[in-house]
């Protein structure tokens, strides 16, 4: 049998080439995978809280950040247009439009806003201060200090497509909702590859709490409804029940979070004690901002000392608006205020939330007008399960 001799140059190039080409395959699909495993080039925040737990405040020291772009309670559209529904169907709804919001596409509000709109539809979008400079609006510059008053004055009469062009120029995109009952809800969203998100969990205690929403029963009244599924009926929340469904919320999230989190959680919550908060501002304030891959300017350092060392408690009317008060006697104030017949009553309903987020029971009206005695304890003292959740 004749053999066919090939020369050793020819099965040189041959290899040679075989093996460039295969290199550069391996590198063309190592540049895809290290590709594939980028992150996103935004850094996006959920401040994840309840009613009347100082989450308008914590969402303005983020909102007055140069780098953030920020929208307060923008599902608030949801439940308004499906008032009749329950909390836990509409958080579907409420999730699909939270992820639309963090990737700046804001044609998820088409179903809820149909009409020709400007900024003003948008809720509570003057709390935005993204959405009171440029680009949004042309009066005011991204490193100043903007206020609600001056904002509706000036901008409200702007396109709404401005909403999605500003949103685009921002490197952080900061949502704050209360309409989020259960952390697992957001396992999707924690889990989507085009999205990088962080989640603070904001607490207040209860009875601080129950105190605040006093001064909003009538605005709450409708939300109260969709949380105890009234089928559009609204609700005055006398007996405490939708505080305790505020409170089961709050322990599931942190317990969800806390003990035996799934991988993808991990470096990604951050609980948040609004008496933390107010009693060491920039510290807490700095911790967030470092989770959140954020600078704290020494603008905004001047913006938050003035905020939290105003006087008095604030007034009824300012009830959700941000103003200079006296952030520490904020916190304390339900210990005058409230009877103890009340705080009783609350302590029964959200004893496990007390015990779990560090708060102190009171046993006596004495105890309770007690200043001296401190019933914020420190963080992550006392453990809790499930089984100890027994409200009565």
């Amino acid at each position: 049998m004749a053999r066919i001799r090939i020369p050793s140059t020819i099965v040189i190039i041959f290899v040679t080439v075989q093996t460039g080409f295969l290199l550069f395959m391996y590198a063309r699909y190592s540049s895809f995978m290290l590709q594939s495993e980028e992150k996103p080039s935004q850094v996006h925040i959920l401040i994840l809280s309840s009613w009347r737990s100082g989450s308008s405040f914590v969402g303005q020291l983020f909102s007055q950040h140069p780098s953030v772009f920020y929208l307060m309670e923008p599902a608030w559209h949801v439940w308004v247009t499906m008032y009749q529904s329950s909390a836990k169907v509409l958080h579907m709804a409420v999730r699909d439009l939270v992820r639309s919001v963090f990737l700046c596409d804001m044609s998820v509000f088409d179903a809820y806003m149909p009409w020709k709109r400007n900024l003003s539809d948008l809720f509570q979008w003057a709390a935005s201060r993204a959405l009171c400079s440029a680009p949004a609006c042309d009066s005011f510059q991204r490193t100043d200090i903007t206020s609600e008053l001056a904002c509706k004055t000036l901008c409200g009469r702007y396109p709404f497509s401005k909403v999605e062009e500003a949103c685009k120029t921002y490197s952080h995109v900061v949502i704050k909702e209360v309409r989020f009952f259960d952390l697992k809800v957001l396992y999707p969203l924690l889990t989507d590859p085009s999205l990088n998100l962080k989640i603070i969990h904001l607490v207040r205690d209860p009875r601080a709490v129950v105190k605040s929403r006093e001064q909003s029963v009538k605005a709450l009244a409708r939300d109260n409804g969709i949380v105890l599924s009234t089928n559009g009926t609204k609700v005055e929340d006398s007996k405490y029940q939708v505080m305790q469904e505020v409170c089961r919320s709050h322990v599931q999230i942190y317990e969800t979070a806390t003990l035996k989190p799934p991988n993808f959680l991990k470096d990604r919550y951050l609980m948040v004690r609004f008496e933390d908060l107010v009693r060491d501002p920039l510290s807490e304030i700095s911790e967030m901002y470092k989770f959140a891959d954020l600078s704290l300017t020494s603008r905004l350092k001047s913006w938050i000392y003035n905020i939290t060392h105003g006087q008095g408690p604030g007034k009824k009317k300012e009830a959700f608006k941000i103003t200079s008060r006296d952030a520490v006697s904020v916190s304390q104030a339900w210990r005058n205020v409230l009877s103890f017949q009340k705080v009783k009553k609350i302590q029964e309903v959200c004893k496990g939330a007390i015990n779990i987020l560090g708060y102190q029971l009171v046993d006596s009206e004495k105890e309770q007008r007690d200043l001296t005695l401190d019933l914020v304890l420190p963080r992550r003292q006392n453990q809790f399960s499930w089984s100890s959740f027994n409200p009565k």
